[in-house]
């Protein structure tokens, strides 16, 4: 950061005052105060980060940034600089899960916001993403959760039943934690891109779910807010979605941990983390009516999909 805190000084001209932020697992942030009474945001990128897989790479993370910030939606960029943002600072409140659960149609007017703006400069799969990170788990002989493996055949049947008829991908953030919302008075603003990418938005909205706990029926609402129309087909894309970020993440904590051990937080348990995302996705794949939303997202009469409760167990 000193290398930034110094351009940024420079280019301003006058004093500034840096106050580090906690509260991200990656990249580093800090609110700039100057002797003139301006506030700004900096964000310093780890490239470690992209390079272990946990972001996409820094130039793209900066450009989509940019983009955001033409909607409205993202904070507006003051300055890029080498593996670096000065933003505009957010005077506003930092959402929590029960906020998220008591806002979904604002936010989901924020998410057609971004996702109406300037495509994004690359792709992102959820499922790819699981690939990539599986991989490195295996390859670094990194903890995943007993049974982890076992579900992939499941997994592989989401797949499919959500390729089956596809949504035209549109601009996603893809890590909608709650701390990722900021409400600037009616307005919801979203920040930090660091996995973002264009993506089929039901994704975006089953990540905001599984992040906020929402129930079904509150996860029903926040499609019927975005999509505008009471479709049981959406409702159960997005519920499928759902899993997939629960699935998924759990991986993410695994290999942030394994791999970036020395950049780790002292009081995060990533552990544990892993270990409650997973019993989520365990609590909705065993669930009686997983094998229904299945079977309604790929336009298939119920009863064809075989529930994950009869699979066999692999055996390796």
């Amino acid at each position: 950061m000193p290398d930034a805190l110094s351009d940024v000084r420079k280019w301003a001209g006058q004093p500034v005052v840096e106050t580090p932020i906690k509260g991200g697992l990656s990249h580093r942030i800090a609110r700039l105060d100057t002797a003139d009474g301006q506030r700004w945001l900096l964000r310093v990128l780890d490239p470690r980060v992209s390079e272990a897989g946990l972001g996409i790479p820094l130039d793209q993370e900066i450009t989509n940034t940019l983009h955001a910030a033409q909607t409205g939606v993202g904070p507006q960029v003051l300055r890029r600089m080498p593996g670096a943002l000065l933003l505009e600072y957010l005077d506003g409140v930092t959402l929590n899960a029960h906020d998220v659960r008591t806002l979904p149609e604002p936010i989901a007017a924020a998410c057609r916001r971004l996702h109406a703006g300037p495509r994004f400069v690359n792709d992102f799969s959820i499922f790819r993403k699981l690939d990539e990170l599986l991989a490195l788990c295996r390859t670094h002989g990194l903890r995943t959760p007993d049974g982890y493996e076992d579900r992939l055949r499941t997994v592989a049947e989401i797949e499919r039943a959500l390729a089956a008829d596809p949504l035209p991908t549109v601009p996603c953030h893809n890590d909608l934690l709650p701390e990722n919302f900021i409400r600037c008075g009616t307005e919801i603003k979203i920040v930090d891109y660091q996995l973002s990418g264009n993506n089929d938005p039901a994704f975006e909205l089953g990540d905001i779910a599984a992040e906020a706990d929402y129930d079904p029926d509150l996860t029903h609402r926040l499609a019927r807010a975005y999509f505008g129309e009471d479709s049981p087909r959406l409702n159960a894309r997005v519920r499928l979605n759902l899993v997939m970020s629960n699935f998924t993440w759990t991986l993410w904590f695994s290999v942030h941990h394994g791999l970036l051990r020395e950049q780790a937080a002292a009081d995060f348990d990533y552990d544990a983390e892993a270990a409650d995302k997973f019993a989520q996705a365990v609590r909705d794949l065993d669930d009686s009516g997983f094998g229904r939303l299945v079977d309604r997202v790929r336009g298939a009469r119920p009863g064809r999909f075989t529930p994950p409760s009869q699979h066999p167990r692999r055996l390796e």
